[in-house]
Protein backbone atom coordinates (compact mmCIF):
# COMPACT_ATOMS: atom_id res chain seq x y z
CA UNK A 1 0.00 0.00 0.00
CA UNK A 2 2.76 2.05 0.65
CA UNK A 3 4.67 1.37 -2.55
CA UNK A 4 1.12 2.37 -4.14
CA UNK A 5 0.81 5.27 -2.70
CA UNK A 6 4.60 6.12 -3.35
CA UNK A 7 4.33 5.58 -7.13
CA UNK A 8 0.70 7.74 -7.23
CA UNK A 9 2.83 10.69 -5.93
CA UNK A 10 5.52 10.20 -8.02
CA UNK A 11 3.56 10.15 -10.96
CA UNK A 12 1.66 12.95 -9.93
CA UNK A 13 4.76 15.08 -9.07
CA UNK A 14 5.82 14.27 -12.67
CA UNK A 15 2.58 15.90 -14.25
CA UNK A 16 2.64 19.67 -15.24
CA UNK A 17 1.14 22.45 -12.94
CA UNK A 18 -1.47 22.85 -15.39
CA UNK A 19 -2.52 19.28 -15.97
CA UNK A 20 -2.15 19.15 -12.03
CA UNK A 21 -4.74 22.30 -11.42
CA UNK A 22 -7.12 20.34 -13.87
CA UNK A 23 -7.22 17.34 -11.79
CA UNK A 24 -7.73 18.53 -8.56
CA UNK A 25 -9.21 21.52 -9.40
CA UNK A 26 -12.38 19.74 -11.24
CA UNK A 27 -12.73 17.46 -8.65
CA UNK A 28 -12.41 20.27 -6.42
CA UNK A 29 -14.94 23.07 -8.10
CA UNK A 30 -17.36 19.94 -8.95
CA UNK A 31 -17.34 18.66 -5.33
CA UNK A 32 -18.06 22.48 -4.48
CA UNK A 33 -21.11 21.99 -7.54
CA UNK A 34 -22.53 19.48 -5.34
CA UNK A 35 -22.58 21.20 -2.52
CA UNK A 36 -23.80 24.06 -3.30
CA UNK A 37 -26.50 22.69 -6.08
CA UNK A 38 -27.64 20.24 -3.13
CA UNK A 39 -28.18 23.59 -0.87
CA UNK A 40 -29.99 25.89 -3.96
CA UNK A 41 -32.23 22.80 -4.69
CA UNK A 42 -33.10 22.39 -0.72
CA UNK A 43 -34.16 25.57 -0.19
CA UNK A 44 -35.59 26.06 -3.86
CA UNK A 45 -37.93 22.37 -2.86
CA UNK A 46 -38.70 23.90 0.52
CA UNK A 47 -39.79 27.64 -1.01
CA UNK A 48 -41.59 26.38 -3.48
CA UNK A 49 -43.84 23.65 -1.56
CA UNK A 50 -43.67 26.58 1.45
CA UNK A 51 -45.54 28.95 -1.03
CA UNK A 52 -47.75 26.45 -2.97
CA UNK A 53 -48.97 25.05 0.30
CA UNK A 54 -49.75 28.64 2.01
CA UNK A 55 -51.83 29.54 -1.07
CA UNK A 56 -53.80 25.97 -1.28
CA UNK A 57 -54.50 26.52 2.36
CA UNK A 58 -55.98 29.78 2.62
CA UNK A 59 -58.19 28.41 -0.66
CA UNK A 60 -58.93 25.51 1.44
CA UNK A 61 -59.12 27.85 4.53
CA UNK A 62 -61.52 30.13 2.83
CA UNK A 63 -64.09 27.21 1.36
CA UNK A 64 -63.66 25.11 4.80
CA UNK A 65 -63.81 27.31 7.71
CA UNK A 66 -67.54 28.89 7.23
CA UNK A 67 -68.86 25.18 7.67
CA UNK A 68 -67.26 25.02 10.67
CA UNK A 69 -69.39 25.28 14.16
CA UNK A 70 -67.54 26.60 17.08
CA UNK A 71 -64.83 23.47 18.12
CA UNK A 72 -64.06 25.01 20.97
CA UNK A 73 -67.26 24.48 22.25
CA UNK A 74 -67.93 20.99 20.31
CA UNK A 75 -66.22 17.78 20.83
CA UNK A 76 -67.34 16.20 17.76
CA UNK A 77 -69.18 17.60 14.37
CA UNK A 78 -72.72 17.35 13.91
CA UNK A 79 -74.21 15.67 11.08
CA UNK A 80 -75.25 18.05 9.40
CA UNK A 81 -71.82 19.78 9.50
CA UNK A 82 -70.63 16.50 8.28
CA UNK A 83 -73.01 16.36 5.31
CA UNK A 84 -72.04 19.89 4.06
CA UNK A 85 -68.57 18.87 4.47
CA UNK A 86 -68.97 15.64 2.56
CA UNK A 87 -70.88 17.61 -0.37
CA UNK A 88 -68.23 20.29 -0.41
CA UNK A 89 -65.10 18.05 -0.76
CA UNK A 90 -67.08 15.58 -2.78
CA UNK A 91 -67.99 17.78 -5.91
CA UNK A 92 -66.57 20.82 -7.73
CA UNK A 93 -63.34 21.90 -8.42
CA UNK A 94 -62.00 21.30 -4.58
CA UNK A 95 -63.21 17.71 -4.98
CA UNK A 96 -61.33 17.44 -7.54
CA UNK A 97 -58.20 18.57 -6.34
CA UNK A 98 -57.99 16.99 -3.12
CA UNK A 99 -57.32 13.67 -2.45
CA UNK A 100 -58.00 13.34 1.09
CA UNK A 101 -58.80 15.40 4.29
CA UNK A 102 -58.94 15.49 7.69
CA UNK A 103 -60.20 17.45 10.52
CA UNK A 104 -57.87 17.39 13.72
CA UNK A 105 -58.66 18.08 17.40
CA UNK A 106 -55.90 19.19 19.47
CA UNK A 107 -56.02 16.00 21.73
CA UNK A 108 -55.14 13.59 18.09
CA UNK A 109 -58.48 12.87 17.54
CA UNK A 110 -59.84 12.92 14.08
CA UNK A 111 -62.87 15.21 13.80
CA UNK A 112 -64.04 14.58 10.30
CA UNK A 113 -62.20 12.36 7.30
CA UNK A 114 -63.44 11.33 3.93
CA UNK A 115 -62.28 8.08 4.70
CA UNK A 116 -65.53 7.66 7.51
CA UNK A 117 -63.48 4.96 9.22
CA UNK A 118 -61.36 7.36 10.53
CA UNK A 119 -63.64 9.50 12.30
CA UNK A 120 -63.47 9.58 16.03
CA UNK A 121 -60.01 7.78 16.00
CA UNK A 122 -57.48 8.98 18.28
CA UNK A 123 -53.53 9.39 16.64
CA UNK A 124 -50.30 10.47 18.29
CA UNK A 125 -49.37 13.71 17.47
CA UNK A 126 -46.82 14.13 14.78
CA UNK A 127 -44.59 17.09 14.32
CA UNK A 128 -46.32 18.74 11.26
CA UNK A 129 -49.65 18.44 13.56
CA UNK A 130 -47.67 20.43 16.15
CA UNK A 131 -46.19 22.82 14.66
CA UNK A 132 -49.85 23.46 13.09
CA UNK A 133 -51.53 23.35 16.23
CA UNK A 134 -48.88 26.06 17.03
CA UNK A 135 -50.03 28.05 14.26
CA UNK A 136 -47.64 27.12 11.51
CA UNK A 137 -48.59 26.02 7.65
CA UNK A 138 -46.30 22.69 6.98
CA UNK A 139 -46.41 20.97 3.67
CA UNK A 140 -44.61 17.89 2.13
CA UNK A 141 -44.12 16.49 -0.96
CA UNK A 142 -44.77 12.99 -1.26
CA UNK A 143 -43.80 11.76 2.23
CA UNK A 144 -45.81 9.75 3.97
CA UNK A 145 -46.19 8.13 7.64
CA UNK A 146 -47.91 4.79 8.40
CA UNK A 147 -51.80 6.26 8.65
CA UNK A 148 -51.81 7.19 5.25
CA UNK A 149 -51.53 3.90 3.33
CA UNK A 150 -54.29 4.75 1.31
CA UNK A 151 -52.60 8.50 0.38
CA UNK A 152 -49.63 6.29 -0.60
CA UNK A 153 -50.81 3.81 -2.98
CA UNK A 154 -53.03 6.92 -4.71
CA UNK A 155 -49.97 6.62 -7.56
CA UNK A 156 -50.11 10.73 -8.11
CA UNK A 157 -47.77 12.71 -7.00
CA UNK A 158 -49.43 14.58 -3.41
CA UNK A 159 -48.36 17.66 -1.77
CA UNK A 160 -49.30 16.96 2.07
CA UNK A 161 -50.68 20.70 3.65
CA UNK A 162 -51.12 20.76 7.64
CA UNK A 163 -53.32 24.06 7.98
CA UNK A 164 -54.45 25.81 11.61
CA UNK A 165 -57.73 26.56 12.30
CA UNK A 166 -58.27 29.63 14.35
CA UNK A 167 -61.23 31.76 15.90
CA UNK A 168 -62.62 34.69 14.07
CA UNK A 169 -62.28 36.57 17.45
CA UNK A 170 -59.46 35.82 19.09
CA UNK A 171 -57.04 34.24 16.37
CA UNK A 172 -56.59 31.08 18.64
CA UNK A 173 -55.97 27.21 16.81
CA UNK A 174 -58.52 25.50 17.52
CA UNK A 175 -58.59 22.61 15.40
CA UNK A 176 -56.44 21.79 12.16
CA UNK A 177 -57.00 20.51 8.58
CA UNK A 178 -54.92 17.73 6.70
CA UNK A 179 -55.47 17.69 3.21
CA UNK A 180 -53.85 15.94 -0.14
CA UNK A 181 -53.34 18.19 -2.81
CA UNK A 182 -52.97 16.35 -6.54
CA UNK A 183 -49.58 17.84 -7.08
CA UNK A 184 -48.97 17.14 -10.57
CA UNK A 185 -48.43 20.61 -11.83
CA UNK A 186 -46.81 21.55 -8.69
CA UNK A 187 -44.23 18.49 -9.41
CA UNK A 188 -43.75 19.70 -13.08
CA UNK A 189 -43.67 23.29 -11.93
CA UNK A 190 -40.49 21.61 -8.83
CA UNK A 191 -38.75 20.00 -11.35
CA UNK A 192 -38.57 22.78 -14.00
CA UNK A 193 -37.04 24.96 -10.70
CA UNK A 194 -35.00 22.69 -9.48
CA UNK A 195 -32.98 21.71 -13.49
CA UNK A 196 -33.19 25.07 -14.14
CA UNK A 197 -30.90 26.00 -10.34
CA UNK A 198 -29.09 23.40 -11.39
CA UNK A 199 -27.54 24.70 -14.68
CA UNK A 200 -27.33 27.91 -13.79
CA UNK A 201 -24.66 26.21 -10.80
CA UNK A 202 -23.26 24.05 -13.41
CA UNK A 203 -22.66 26.70 -15.91
CA UNK A 204 -21.17 29.38 -12.91
CA UNK A 205 -19.15 26.68 -11.90
CA UNK A 206 -18.19 25.75 -15.41
CA UNK A 207 -17.25 29.04 -16.19
CA UNK A 208 -15.36 29.88 -13.28
CA UNK A 209 -13.18 26.05 -14.10
CA UNK A 210 -12.61 27.72 -17.69
CA UNK A 211 -11.25 30.86 -16.37
CA UNK A 212 -9.03 29.57 -13.83
CA UNK A 213 -8.14 27.10 -16.59
CA UNK A 214 -6.56 29.61 -18.70
CA UNK A 215 -5.09 31.55 -16.00
CA UNK A 216 -3.41 28.26 -14.97
CA UNK A 217 -2.03 27.16 -18.07
CA UNK A 218 -0.90 30.67 -19.38
CA UNK A 219 1.16 30.66 -16.24
CA UNK A 220 2.28 26.78 -16.58
CA UNK A 221 3.79 28.06 -19.99
CA UNK A 222 5.57 31.09 -18.46
CA UNK A 223 6.60 28.34 -15.72
CA UNK A 224 8.05 26.34 -17.92
CA UNK A 225 9.49 28.49 -20.06
CA UNK A 226 11.51 29.83 -17.63
CA UNK A 227 12.34 27.06 -15.99
CA UNK A 228 13.69 25.78 -19.07
CA UNK A 229 15.55 28.98 -19.53
CA UNK A 230 16.72 28.01 -15.77
CA UNK A 231 18.07 24.64 -16.93
CA UNK A 232 20.18 26.15 -19.90
CA UNK A 233 21.55 28.64 -17.23
CA UNK A 234 22.35 26.05 -14.94
CA UNK A 235 23.70 23.80 -17.82
CA UNK A 236 25.70 26.40 -18.82
CA UNK A 237 27.15 27.25 -15.37
CA UNK A 238 28.16 23.67 -14.93
CA UNK A 239 30.54 23.99 -17.88
CA UNK A 240 32.21 27.21 -16.66
CA UNK A 241 32.70 25.63 -13.31
CA UNK A 242 33.85 22.02 -15.31
CA UNK A 243 36.25 24.64 -17.25
CA UNK A 244 37.11 26.73 -14.39
CA UNK A 245 37.96 23.02 -12.12
CA UNK A 246 40.03 22.04 -14.78
CA UNK A 247 42.06 24.96 -15.34
CA UNK A 248 42.30 25.31 -11.09
CA UNK A 249 43.75 21.37 -11.32
CA UNK A 250 45.98 23.05 -14.48
CA UNK A 251 47.61 26.03 -12.30
CA UNK A 252 48.01 23.54 -9.28
CA UNK A 253 49.66 21.02 -11.95
CA UNK A 254 52.01 23.91 -13.21
CA UNK A 255 52.71 24.70 -9.47
CA UNK A 256 53.59 21.89 -8.10
CA UNK A 257 55.96 21.19 -11.42
CA UNK A 258 57.05 24.84 -10.69
CA UNK A 259 57.71 23.56 -6.66
CA UNK A 260 59.77 20.30 -7.56
CA UNK A 261 61.61 22.50 -10.31
CA UNK A 262 62.70 24.71 -7.32
CA UNK A 263 63.79 22.36 -5.18
CA UNK A 264 65.95 20.91 -8.24
CA UNK A 265 67.62 23.92 -8.63
CA UNK A 266 68.26 24.06 -4.69
CA UNK A 267 69.65 20.95 -4.73
CA UNK A 268 72.56 21.52 -7.60
CA UNK A 269 73.11 25.25 -5.91
CA UNK A 270 73.64 23.16 -2.55
CA UNK A 271 76.09 20.69 -4.57
CA UNK A 272 77.89 23.65 -6.25
CA UNK A 273 78.38 25.30 -3.05
CA UNK A 274 79.74 21.95 -1.27
CA UNK A 275 81.37 20.94 -3.97
CA UNK A 276 82.82 24.00 -5.20
CA UNK A 277 83.81 26.87 -2.89
CA UNK A 278 83.85 24.82 0.30
CA UNK A 279 86.46 22.61 -1.49
CA UNK A 280 88.30 25.22 -2.50
CA UNK A 281 88.08 26.43 1.21
CA UNK A 282 89.51 23.68 2.82
CA UNK A 283 92.19 23.02 0.33
CA UNK A 284 93.14 27.08 1.38
CA UNK A 285 93.43 25.96 4.80
CA UNK A 286 95.36 22.57 4.07
CA UNK A 287 97.60 25.46 2.11
CA UNK A 288 98.60 27.19 5.53
CA UNK A 289 100.22 24.20 6.58
CA UNK A 290 102.97 25.09 3.74
CA UNK A 291 106.77 25.73 4.93
CA UNK A 292 106.39 28.91 2.78
CA UNK A 293 104.36 30.44 6.02
CA UNK A 294 106.44 28.38 8.68
CA UNK A 295 110.19 29.98 7.64
CA UNK A 296 112.35 31.30 9.81
CA UNK A 297 112.86 35.06 10.04
CA UNK A 298 111.80 38.48 11.83
CA UNK A 299 107.99 38.27 10.52
CA UNK A 300 107.83 35.19 11.74
CA UNK A 301 105.32 36.00 15.02
CA UNK A 302 103.38 38.04 13.05
CA UNK A 303 103.18 35.94 10.49
CA UNK A 304 101.77 33.01 12.38
CA UNK A 305 99.39 35.53 14.27
CA UNK A 306 98.08 36.46 10.54
CA UNK A 307 97.76 33.16 9.70
CA UNK A 308 96.01 31.95 12.90
CA UNK A 309 93.65 34.27 11.75
CA UNK A 310 93.77 33.24 8.12
CA UNK A 311 92.56 29.90 9.70
CA UNK A 312 90.23 30.87 11.58
CA UNK A 313 88.46 32.93 9.14
CA UNK A 314 88.66 30.19 6.38
CA UNK A 315 87.25 27.24 9.05
CA UNK A 316 84.13 29.89 10.08
CA UNK A 317 83.33 30.44 6.22
CA UNK A 318 83.42 26.77 5.50
CA UNK A 319 81.30 25.87 8.62
CA UNK A 320 78.64 28.56 7.64
CA UNK A 321 79.07 27.43 3.63
CA UNK A 322 78.45 23.49 5.24
CA UNK A 323 75.76 24.80 6.90
CA UNK A 324 73.60 26.61 3.74
CA UNK A 325 74.47 23.72 2.06
CA UNK A 326 72.55 21.66 4.80
CA UNK A 327 69.37 23.70 4.50
CA UNK A 328 69.46 23.83 0.62
CA UNK A 329 70.23 20.08 -0.27
CA UNK A 330 67.25 18.00 -0.01
CA UNK A 331 67.24 14.86 1.13
CA UNK A 332 65.48 11.95 -1.15
CA UNK A 333 61.82 12.00 0.04
CA UNK A 334 59.97 11.62 -3.21
CA UNK A 335 59.68 7.70 -2.32
CA UNK A 336 59.44 8.00 1.43
CA UNK A 337 56.07 8.12 2.98
CA UNK A 338 54.49 11.12 4.78
CA UNK A 339 55.32 9.35 8.22
CA UNK A 340 59.06 9.11 7.54
CA UNK A 341 59.11 12.47 5.85
CA UNK A 342 58.19 14.09 8.84
CA UNK A 343 60.64 11.88 11.26
CA UNK A 344 63.20 12.87 8.89
CA UNK A 345 62.35 16.73 9.27
CA UNK A 346 62.51 16.50 13.12
CA UNK A 347 65.31 14.20 13.63
CA UNK A 348 67.35 15.96 10.72
CA UNK A 349 66.51 19.32 13.25
CA UNK A 350 67.34 17.66 16.45
CA UNK A 351 70.49 16.40 15.61
CA UNK A 352 71.71 20.05 14.22
CA UNK A 353 70.31 22.44 16.91
CA UNK A 354 70.72 19.72 19.96
CA UNK A 355 66.95 20.21 21.02
CA UNK A 356 64.44 17.88 21.35
CA UNK A 357 60.67 17.67 19.63
CA UNK A 358 57.64 16.23 20.56
CA UNK A 359 56.72 14.10 17.16
CA UNK A 360 53.10 12.85 17.64
CA UNK A 361 51.53 10.61 13.87
CA UNK A 362 48.95 8.51 13.28
CA UNK A 363 50.00 4.30 12.55
CA UNK A 364 49.17 5.39 8.58
CA UNK A 365 49.04 8.72 6.60
CA UNK A 366 47.77 8.41 3.23
CA UNK A 367 50.27 8.39 -0.11
CA UNK A 368 51.38 12.24 -1.33
CA UNK A 369 52.78 13.21 -4.38
CA UNK A 370 56.07 14.69 -4.64
CA UNK A 371 55.37 18.11 -4.60
CA UNK A 372 53.12 17.69 -1.21
CA UNK A 373 55.67 15.58 0.39
CA UNK A 374 58.72 18.31 -0.50
CA UNK A 375 56.03 21.36 1.03
CA UNK A 376 55.45 19.22 4.11
CA UNK A 377 58.97 18.62 4.62
CA UNK A 378 59.88 22.08 3.80
CA UNK A 379 57.03 23.45 6.23
CA UNK A 380 58.63 21.10 9.56
CA UNK A 381 61.90 22.71 9.08
CA UNK A 382 61.10 26.14 8.69
CA UNK A 383 58.46 26.08 11.82
CA UNK A 384 60.99 24.18 13.59
CA UNK A 385 63.29 26.39 12.65
CA UNK A 386 61.38 29.54 13.32
CA UNK A 387 60.44 27.80 16.91
CA UNK A 388 64.19 27.37 17.77
CA UNK A 389 65.30 31.04 16.76
CA UNK A 390 62.53 33.04 18.28
CA UNK A 391 60.43 30.44 20.24
CA UNK A 392 63.52 29.46 22.34
CA UNK A 393 62.77 26.26 21.49
CA UNK A 394 60.12 25.60 24.24
CA UNK A 395 58.04 22.89 24.16
CA UNK A 396 58.45 22.37 20.82
CA UNK A 397 56.09 19.85 18.91
CA UNK A 398 55.19 18.61 15.70
CA UNK A 399 51.71 16.87 14.83
CA UNK A 400 49.89 15.07 12.37
CA UNK A 401 46.74 13.73 11.21
CA UNK A 402 43.22 13.39 9.26
CA UNK A 403 40.74 15.80 10.06
CA UNK A 404 37.23 16.11 7.97
CA UNK A 405 39.04 14.24 4.76
CA UNK A 406 42.03 16.31 4.97
CA UNK A 407 45.92 15.75 6.11
CA UNK A 408 47.13 18.55 8.47
CA UNK A 409 50.49 18.86 9.85
CA UNK A 410 51.09 21.25 13.25
CA UNK A 411 54.20 22.64 14.02
CA UNK A 412 53.91 24.60 17.96
CA UNK A 413 56.03 25.97 20.56
CA UNK A 414 55.27 27.40 24.13
CA UNK A 415 57.41 30.67 23.08
CA UNK A 416 56.32 34.07 23.60
CA UNK A 417 54.76 34.74 20.14
CA UNK A 418 55.64 37.47 17.55
CA UNK A 419 53.84 39.76 15.92
CA UNK A 420 53.54 37.87 11.89
CA UNK A 421 53.16 41.59 10.30
CA UNK A 422 56.42 42.81 12.03
CA UNK A 423 58.71 40.15 12.16
CA UNK A 424 61.02 39.40 8.92
CA UNK A 425 63.22 36.12 7.74
CA UNK A 426 60.83 33.52 9.07
CA UNK A 427 59.84 32.61 5.98
CA UNK A 428 56.53 32.71 6.36
CA UNK A 429 55.31 34.33 3.67
CA UNK A 430 57.33 31.61 1.40
CA UNK A 431 55.44 28.74 3.14
CA UNK A 432 52.09 29.95 2.42
CA UNK A 433 52.60 30.78 -1.19
CA UNK A 434 54.24 27.01 -0.97
CA UNK A 435 51.20 25.62 0.52
CA UNK A 436 48.32 27.06 -1.06
CA UNK A 437 49.84 26.65 -4.65
CA UNK A 438 48.81 23.25 -4.34
CA UNK A 439 45.62 23.82 -2.79
CA UNK A 440 46.09 23.66 0.85
CA UNK A 441 45.60 26.24 3.56
CA UNK A 442 48.20 27.34 5.77
CA UNK A 443 47.06 28.72 8.92
CA UNK A 444 49.23 30.84 11.88
CA UNK A 445 48.06 31.13 15.62
CA UNK A 446 50.42 33.37 18.03
CA UNK A 447 50.48 34.77 21.28
CA UNK A 448 51.95 34.80 24.54
CA UNK A 449 50.83 31.30 25.47
CA UNK A 450 52.72 30.22 22.58
CA UNK A 451 52.64 29.57 18.40
CA UNK A 452 51.13 27.35 16.00
CA UNK A 453 51.91 26.66 12.43
CA UNK A 454 49.09 24.90 10.44
CA UNK A 455 48.72 23.46 7.14
CA UNK A 456 46.12 21.79 5.62
CA UNK A 457 45.92 19.45 2.14
CA UNK A 458 42.71 17.74 0.24
CA UNK A 459 44.17 14.08 0.10
CA UNK A 460 40.96 13.82 -2.61
CA UNK A 461 42.65 16.71 -4.72
CA UNK A 462 46.44 15.63 -4.10
CA UNK A 463 45.43 11.90 -5.07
Amino acid sequence: MIRILQNLARRWSELSLALQFLVAGGFGLLAVMLVVGAWVTSQIRDGVTRNSAATTALYVDSVIAPLLPDLRKSEELSDSVKQALDETLGQGALGKRLASFRLWRRDGTVLYAKDAALIGRRFDLTDDLRSAFQGNVTAQFDTFDETEGKEKTAGVPLLEIYNPVREPWSGEVVAVTEFFEIATDFKATLASALLSSWLIVAGTTLTAFLLLSSIVLRASRTIDDQRGALRRQVSELQGLVTQNSALRQRVQRASRRATALNERYLRRIGADLHDGPAQLVALAALRMDSPVFSGEGHWGENRATEVAMIRKTLEDAMREIRGICTGLVLPQIETAAATDILRLAVDEHERRTGTSVALTLPKHLPELGASEKISIYRFVQEGLNNAYRHGRAKDQAVRAGMKNGRLFVEVSDSGPGFDPARVDGLGLAGLRERVESIGGQFETLTGAQGTRLVISLSVEEQA
